[in-house]
């Protein structure tokens, strides 16, 4: 098994080693910005419905996310908590958050089931730790100064998008992940599709690629052969 930063990152969020992504084996390989050769994880993200979170399971995906914040892919507790219960347990749940109070993502996330949060908003590194869940903190890269805005955070993966609003479809310069990736393990979202994952893999050296509506037949409903081509191409 590979030995993991998510176990230290776990530890500190109350967690626990199971509760890692980190530690998946599974997929073709990459080498990080900081020269460490780690399998590609692939998450599928605005999980609506059971069909189509299943579809990711069965095609291969690390983890799915469920969005709880203001999205037309936006979920209730009581559909992610049903799903959930009905995804295999190798499956990481993500819920997706913009600057909600810790308490509340705390009771979100143990009632839906979750065993990641999703930070894309102002939290800041207190509510993080007020979260008894391991997180991942997104950082717009249109905001710029990204290499130091990761650094000053200090934790060990971050998730990287154009702009703070997700799903748009909107990509960003490669090479900057890439950069990022010197200082912390990322994970690459926006933009991506079929068609274009594997280059995102060769140009940032990303350690997971997440993706949403690049793999969607209309906002909110993915498209099962787009899942699986996604994640099959991220690990060719």
């Amino acid at each position: 098994m590979q030995k993991g930063l998510g176990t230290e990152n776990d530890r500190r969020r109350g967690g626990n080693q199971k509760s890692s992504w980190f530690n998946s084996s599974k997929g073709a390989t990459t080498r990080t910005g900081s020269g460490e050769v780690s399998m590609i994880r692939v998450k599928i993200c605005g999980i609506t419905n059971l069909r189509d979170a299943v579809a990711a399971a069965d095609a291969g995906a690390d983890a799915v996310g469920f969005v709880f914040a203001e999205s037309p892919r936006r979920v209730g507790v009581d559909a992610a908590r049903k799903m959930s219960r009905k995804l295999p347990a190798f499956l990481h749940k993500v819920g997706v958050f913009y600057n909600a109070l810790p308490a509340d993502v705390a009771m979100i996330a143990r009632a839906a089931g979750l065993t990641w949060v999703q930070l894309h908003g102002d939290e800041s590194k207190a509510d993080a730790r007020a979260i008894p869940f391991p997180s991942v903190k997104m950082f717009a890269v249109s905001a710029g100064n990204v290499v130091e805005r990761v650094r000053r955070w200090g934790d060990p993966l971050v998730l990287l998008e154009a702009g703070k609003v997700g799903g748009s479809g909107k990509s960003f310069d490669w090479t900057i992940a890439r950069k990022v990736g010197k200082v912390a393990r990322v994970i690459v979202a926006g933009g991506l599709r079929p068609d274009n994952v594997r280059e995102a893999i060769r140009i940032a050296h990303p350690f997971a690629v997440d993706v949403a509506s690049g793999v969607e037949s209309h906002v909110g409903k993915k498209d099962a052969r787009l899942v699986r081509r996604f994640i099959e191409e991220a690990r060719r």
